[in-house]
């Protein structure tokens, strides 16, 4: 695996590299200390996984994030000293998918890339699910095909998995904890701004009117549930 490190600080970019030679030696680090090097080394080298910095000396972390999200899902790791709640919030609606604030530890690190590489991974082909369809909505869970009002529409792996275990148990209340818990993973279970961003994309893809949802239904202090509309 090939991970790219966009970070201007070389005592990181040695730290993180330390880190994955001891304790991942399969990966190989390539690091940028600018955002447009970093842009070119994305698009020549095709990274698994992306980890950027927001305080680049030629542009925003934000602006190298929108560019790489124009063209790829590739898993996209925030570290950075910026710890407000603002910047974590606009990291992720911009398709960040984690956000790990300076100073951090190599075991957090090590843990939140690999939960990031799971969660990203799409979950395997179940031939044998039934398509779901209502109106304005069918999802063929054997391609993962989902169509809006008569339109395909492109999902991340994570927004799918999010949209798959809430269509699965259609009309059932599922906690904050539990939609948390399974698809981000046991240690997000505290990080409801995940979550509320991942709802909020999903609306914006699903939805005719996001403010007024009609599948994606929140109840308020537990949860969301997904339902079926009535035919118009």
């Amino acid at each position: 695996m090939k991970f790219l490190v966009i970070e201007d600080n070389p005592d990181i970019v040695d730290t993180v590299s330390l880190c994955f030679e001891l304790r991942w030696p399969e990966v190989e680090i390539i690091s940028a200390v600018e955002g447009g090097q970093g842009l070119k080394l994305f698009k020549a080298e095709s990274p698994d996984v992306i980890i950027l910095d927001l305080g680049l000396p030629d542009m925003d972390g934000f602006d190298v994030l929108k560019k790489v999200r124009s063209s790829s899902n590739v898993p996209v790791v925030i570290l950075t000293v910026r710890g407000d709640e603002m910047d974590k919030v606009r990291g992720l609606e911009l398709g960040a998918d984690d956000y790990i604030t300076k100073p951090f530890s190599h075991i957090e690190l090590l843990a939140r890339i690999k939960a990031v590489l799971r969660r990203t991974r799409l979950p395997e082909f179940k031939t044998g699910e039934k398509p779901f369809r209502s109106p304005g909505l069918t999802i063929d869970f054997s391609t993962r095909t989902v169509t809006v009002r008569g339109q395909p529409i492109s999902l991340t792996p994570i927004e799918y998995n999010l949209l798959h275990y809430l269509v699965v148990n259609e009309g059932t209340v599922l906690t904050h904890w539990a939609l948390l818990e399974k698809v981000w993973g046991e240690e997000y279970t505290d990080s409801s701004e995940y979550l509320k961003v991942y709802i909020q994309r999903l609306r914006n893809k699903l939805e005719a009117d996001p403010s007024n949802p009609r599948f994606l239904i929140s109840e308020r202090g537990i949860g969301y549930k997904f339902v079926r509309p009535p035919s118009d």
